[in-house]
């Protein structure tokens, strides 16, 4: 497995895009973990309600709106991911710029597009 992805507003309701993303993310064999607000399983992933420090987190893609992310900017810096994926409805030029001051990629790009395309 390659590219371990943060899935970060995960949700358990099979219609939610995080929620299709977990499951497109582990077609394509890419290992996932996931935090949320209700824990549960979505495909072979458990969904966290804590902010784990997950070790080795290349992407961690986002689908929480701007507000709702700011409790996460120290969780999201201090896992040092590669990179950061703003999905669409997560864009956030705060975050950004911290990310960027602190040496990690962003990107505003839909995770579901990017693994159909074989672009993640």
């Amino acid at each position: 497995m390659k590219k371990r992805t943060l899935v970060l507003g995960a949700s358990l309701k099979p219609s939610r895009y995080s929620n299709i993303a977990i499951k497109r993310l582990r077609d394509n064999a890419i290992e996932t973990v996931a935090v949320g607000l209700q824990k549960g399983i979505v495909a072979d992933v458990a969904i966290e309600t804590e902010n784990i420090f997950f070790e080795n987190i290349d992407t961690v893609t986002l689908y929480l709106n701007p507000k709702r992310q700011e409790s996460y900017y120290e969780y999201i810096i201090n896992l040092q991911p590669r990179r950061v994926i703003f999905n669409p409805g997560a864009e956030n030029i705060e975050l950004m710029e911290l990310l960027k001051e602190n040496g990690i990629e962003s990107e505003i790009a839909c995770t579901l597009v990017l693994l159909s395309t074989k672009q993640y």
